[in-house]
């Protein structure tokens, strides 16, 4: 199978996470949550769904993990009903950290900046 196809299918499946939970989604611990990326494997059985949110705290990060995992089942249910493959695939929702790394790295550099202009 070519890779192009996987690539076309992961941006369609980001797209329409995005949208089922902005609308559909009404559990308040995943509001404020954007969809980062999609990794599906090459077979289309299984697409890792990466999100960040603004906040940083522990039981916040943990709050929306769990409100995720509690909408799975009907983010799958809308996903095979908008998409035109054989088998909707099985979804997992993964914190994406590279979103808290890069703030915390221009924060460093930030401070830096400013030590190094006093």
């Amino acid at each position: 199978m070519p890779k192009y196809r996987v690539g076309r299918v992961s941006q369609e499946i980001q797209r329409e996470v995005t949208d089922i939970l902005r609308k559909r989604v009404r559990d308040p611990r995943v509001e404020g949550v954007t969809v980062t990326g999609v990794d599906v494997t090459g077979d289309l059985q299984q697409a890792t769904i990466f999100y960040s949110t603004l906040s940083d705290g522990e039981s916040d990060v943990k709050n929306t993990q769990e409100g995720l995992d509690k909408a799975t089942g009907l983010v799958r249910k809308e996903l095979g009903s908008r998409l035109t493959l054989h088998k909707t695939p099985e979804l997992k929702f993964s914190r994406d950290e590279s979103i808290a790394y890069g703030s915390k790295i221009d924060s460093l550099l930030n401070q830096i900046n400013k030590d190094h202009e006093e």
